[in-house]
């Protein structure tokens, strides 16, 4: 449980930068999903998505004992 506190209360932090404008957007060519593998808002917002999602996977494998 101490876990899923900590990743709430990083969450709750990062939350604000997800709604901040910033340069980039369509820059890369014309091949603006690059720009969500380069730019670090957008990978630390995948990093939070991807640990949760695997925190979730693994407490529910744990709750259905399989």
């Amino acid at each position: 449980m101490k876990f899923f506190k900590f990743l709430m209360i990083i969450v709750t932090l990062f939350a604000p930068y997800t709604i901040f404008a910033h340069p980039g957007h369509g820059d890369h060519s014309g091949f603006t999903i690059t720009h969500y593998f380069t730019e670090p808002e957008h990978i630390a917002l995948l990093i939070l998505i991807v640990s949760a999602i695997v925190v979730f996977a693994v407490r529910r494998k744990k709750a259905t004992g399989k």
